[in-house]
Formats: structure tokens, C-alpha cells, sequence
């Protein structure tokens, strides 16, 4: 799968998950460690109130009095300094009597001690050792003062569950006979734990804190509070995360995607100059403008263009070598030949006039490829002044074929051209030029006894002329070469020089005519067929 640069950044920024999640794991820890400090207040709480209660055995309303043993006063010492024996008897002391106080005072009493110690986000009430609640102070659940969430709340309302301002606070019966907290206290040790409420909306935080009355436990201490206020500072910890979060991400989107935006731009741009400076013929039309950024993409941009200064140099040496050793060689040939022609006129025989005749064969064969290296650049030149005028293309491929016919007495022709006239633009001497590279081309590469067809034809609003020939396909190595300057696959044949400049010269005349030149293997493989199409004029 591709991915741009802008996908990349943004599949990276989403390392930044990691830091919500620290955050909450961070909100977790510290709602454990509110959680414990809250035990231990509300442990502390029951502790005050039960050391008020200690020693006052007849507030805990015991149906039964508890019997402690008391033993006699200290032993006395003889005058001979003899320690008395004291018999220690065991002698009942009613504890916790319900009839020492009222009913109503004993009430009272403990209620004003718990409504002292009383908050308005908790409950504390007193149990006495038969499991019966003395006194009951105070709600567990919040006062009605809700206030309006924001859009952050209302958000995170979504993902979190909000605490229950309204459930079932009942102290249950199982709380009294089975809480593990109060057992424990009856039994004289502190204990804290959690619990659900009776409809299991809220989770209660209780400590209970044993009362004492000499060496036993009349009642129990217990001090309660939800964990809504708990979880109301987690939910709004993880509000805040959740909006730093999204606020964070978006600044961090926008920055990415301005700096990614940018990026981008940069390399898209340096892109279009390198598609850019090569023109339809592959020549470099303009150098790319080198950048000056300090950065990596500015180090590329100047070194691309620096590289492109440098092969429109070579292109355009390459471009003018034609030229010049054709205009360089001129002088030497010349010298060459009139050197031969004194020679014949002085009289040569025997064994040199063979050489003479060698040297003037060769001569003329380097003045064809002389000849054939200043065409391009003669044609090239040519075209930029040359006028247009509107011909018919049927008569000038007619008249072309006859003289092929006599020309190439060993191939056949199959002509096939419509039957109207078919108008083009441009110049039927350049056209007549481009039919010769494209016959001498196919008729090289032909098979023996077979046709080299040329049909001329009006496809999709274009006039199209192809010409094709059974034979070897191209080669793979030339795709999208052969109509490139001095190429050429063509199998030299004995006393004719190839330069590779005839498909080069047939391109420059058909963009001269505004078409285009391809060439493609015949649909079954056997042969290859050159096509030139050109709008109509």
C-alpha cells in the first residue's frame, strides 16, 4: 500500500496515544490513594467518636448486662513484714444495664455526639454489641446541587460512568450480621472495607471502631461515605485529560499537516521541474531553479539542478557533434578527393589503380555518412522558417510508392489508401522524406517474399499512415528509443553506413505536421508496423 508523506506524519503522531494513557494510569493510581486516605479518615472519624464513648457502657442500651470480676483490696502487710494471702473472689458487676438511664436520654446523648461529628457528604452511626443501631447521623447521599456540564463534560459523560446521586442508602441487615468491618470492631479491632448499596448504584466506604467498656467491646463506631466525591475528582481529572488531549491532538494535527502540506509542496514542486525540463523530443527545455533552503530538500534541489546544467551541456554537445564533424571533416575529404582526381589525370595502371579505386569508394561512403550527420541538423534548422500549405496526402503516398516499386525491384507493395482526398497540413517534401526513412526502414527488415504494406487511412478524426513489414519484432531494449538520435538496430549491409538518424529525422517531420510517430509489434508477433498520425487540416 502507498502512503503519502501527510499519512505517514499522521500514522506517527498517533505515538501521542501513549501520553492519555499515562495520564490515566496516573488518574487510577492517585483514585487508589484517595481512596485509601479516605479510609483512614472516616477509621480516624469512628475513632474520636467511640473514645467519647468509652467507659459509658449505659448509652450502648444492652438488654443484658455484661458481668466484669473485681477482686479485693491490696494485701496487707504483717508487722513482721509478711504479705497477707488474699483470696481473689469473683464478684458480679452489672455493665450496660438498660434501666441505669433512660431510654430517651441515652438516645439523645449519643445523637448529639454523632451530630457533632457529622458531614454532610457522610453518615456515622453507633451499634451496640446485640447488633441494634443506637443513633444514625447524617446522609450519604449528595445535596441536589448539580451543576451544568460543558461540552468536555457531556464528552467524557460518554466514556465514563458518572457517580449515582440517587440510590438506596438502607442499612441492611446482612450489613449488621455479616459486614466484616463491624464484626471485626465487636470483636475489638479496628476494620474499613468497601461495599455496594442495596441496589448496587454506589460503592460505600465504612470503618467501624470497637467501643470499650473495661476489658469489653458494647458497641461499634461506624463512619461511612460514598466514593461519589471520588470519583467525581477522577471523572473531572479525566475530563481535563480528555480535553488537553483532544486540543493537544488537534494543535498537533494542524502543525503536522501544515508542515507535512508544506513538505509536500516542496518535493511536488521539484518533481514538476524535473518532468518539466525534458521536452516531448527529450531535450531539456529549462533548468530547474535551485533552491535555497538549508535542508535536506534544498541540498536536492541545488544538486538537481547542477546535474541538469550539466547533461543540457552534454545534450548539446551531443547535438552539435553531427554538425561539427561533418563541417570539420569537409576540408580533409576534399583534400582527399582532388588528390585522387590528380592522380587519375597523371596516369595510374596496374596494382594501383585498384588502390585508387579502394580509396574513392571509401571516400564516397565517409561523404554519404558526412551527408547523412548534417541532415538532422540541416532539417532541424529548416523547419523553424519553413512555411505550411495544405496538401493532399492520398497523391503524395500514390506517387511515393510508384517510385518504391522501381527503387526496391526486389520487395512488393501493398498500397491501400481511401478513396477521396485526405488533407494535411504541413510539407509534402518532408512528408515524401519521412514515407522514404519509414520504406527503407521496413524494406532492411523485411522477409524475403513478403509485402511491405502501407495503408493510409482516416481513424478517430486523425489521418493515420502506417507502414509495416513482416519480420523480426522490436527489441525489448529499444522501447521507447528507436526514434531518439543516433539509434539504430539495423543490420549493416555491405558498402551502406547507418547513423541511426532515419526514425529521428521521420519524428521532427511528423511533429512539423502536429502528429505523432509510434512503432509497436504487429498484434501476432511476426512483423512491426510504424504509425504517423496527423490531424487533418
Amino acid at each position: 500500500m502507498r502512503l503519502s508523506l501527510r499519512s505517514k506524519l499522521a500514522l506517527l503522531s498517533l505515538v501521542l496515544l501513549v501520553l492519555p494513557w499515562v495520564g490515566y494510569r496516573y488518574v487510577r493510581e492517585m483514585e487508589g490513594f484517595l481512596l485509601e486516605s479516605r479510609q483512614q479518615a472516616l477509621l480516624a472519624t469512628a475513632k474520636a467518636v467511640a473514645t467519647v464513648l468509652h467507659e459509658r457502657p449505659a448509652l450502648m442500651r444492652l438488654s443484658t448486662p455484661l458481668r466484669a470480676r473485681q477482686t479485693e483490696p491490696p494485701p496487707a502487710v504483717t508487722e513482721d513484714g509478711d504479705v497477707a494471702a488474699t483470696v481473689e473472689t469473683a464478684v458480679p458487676v452489672e455493665i450496660g444495664r438498660a434501666s441505669e438511664q433512660g431510654t430517651e436520654d441515652a438516645v439523645a446523648e449519643v445523637a448529639r455526639l454523632l451530630q457533632g461529628a457529622a458531614r454532610s457528604d457522610g453518615r456515622i452511626w453507633v451499634v451496640n454489641r446485640e447488633l441494634k443501631v443506637l443513633a444514625l447521623a447524617g446522609s450519604l447521599k449528595p445535596p441536589e446541587n448539580a451543576q451544568p456540564q460543558g461540552i468536555a463534560g457531556r464528552l467524557a459523560g460518554w466514556l465514563m460512568l458518572a457517580p449515582a446521586r440517587d440510590f438506596d442508602d438502607a442499612i441492611d441487615d446482612d450489613v449488621l450480621a455479616n459486614g466484616r468491618d463491624i464484626t471485626s470492631a465487636l470483636m475489638g479491632a479496628p476494620a474499613s472495607r468497601l461495599r455496594n448499596s442495596r441496589d448496587g448504584r454506589a460503592v460505600i466506604v465504612s470503618a467501624a471502631h470497637p467501643v470499650w467498656a473495661g476489658d469489653n467491646v458494647v458497641g461499634a463506631v461506624v463512619a461511612e461515605e460514598t466514593t461519589n466525591p471520588i470519583l467525581s475528582l477522577r471523572n473531572e481529572a479525566l475530563e481535563k485529560l480528555l480535553l488537553l488531549t483532544v486540543t493537544a491532538f488537534a494543535a498537533v494535527a494542524v502543525l503536522l499537516l501544515g508542515f507535512a502540506t508544506r513538505l509536500s509542496g516542496r518535493i511536488r514542486r521539484l518533481r514538476d521541474e524535473a518532468e518539466g525540463a525534458l521536452d516531448a523530443r527529450g531535450r531539456i527545455a529549462h533548468l530547474a531553479t535551485a533552491s535555497t533552503a538549508g535542508d535536506e530538500i534544498g541540498d536536492l534541489s541545488r544538486s538537481f539542478s547542477a546535474m541538469l546544467a550539466k547533461l543540457s551541456q552534454h545534450h548539446g554537445y551531443l547535438e552539435s557533434l553531427a554538425s561539427r564533424l561533418s563541417h570539420e571533416l569537409r576540408t580533409p575529404v576534399a583534400v582527399v578527393r582532388s588528390s585522387l582526381e590528380n592522380l587519375r589525370l597523371e596516369g595510374v595502371t596496374g596494382e594501383a589503380q585498384v588502390y585508387v579505386d579502394r580509396a574513392e569508394e571509401g571516400l564516397d561512403r565517409l561523404s554519404r555518412i558526412l551527408s547523412r550527420m548534417s541532415e538532422a541538423t540541416r532539417l532541424e534548422a529548416s523547419l523553424a522558417a519553413m512555411e505550411r500549405e495544405r496538401y493532399d496526402l492520398v497523391r503524395v503516398v500514390q506517387d511515393c510508392i510508384e517510385g518504391y516499386r522501381l527503387a526496391y525491384a526486389g520487395k512488393t507493395f501493398d498500397l491501400t489508401v481511401p478513396a477521396g482526398p485526405a488533407m494535411v497540413g504541413g510539407s509534402p517534401d518532408l512528408l515524401a522524406q519521412l514515407l522514404d526513412k519509414l520504406v527503407s526502414n521496413a524494406a532492411d527488415f523485411a522477409a524475403a517474399g513478403t509485402p511491405i504494406r502501407v495503408t493510409l487511412e482516416d481513424a478517430d478524426g486523425m489521418v493515420r499512415l502506417q507502414v509495416a513489414n513482416r519480420g523480426p519484432g522490436l527489441p525489448a531494449a529499444m522501447a521507447g528509443k528507436l526514434f531518439e538520435s543516433m539509434i539504430s538496430v539495423r543490420p549493416a549491409a555491405a558498402g551502406e553506413p547507418h547513423l541511426g538518424l532515419g526514425l529521428y529525422v521521420a519524428r521532427l517531420i511528423a511533429e512539423f505536421h502536429g502528429g505523432r510517430i509510434a512503432a509497436a509489434d504487429l498484434p501476432d508477433g511476426g512483423g512491426v508496423a510504424v504509425t504517423v498520425c496527423m490531424p487533418p487540416a
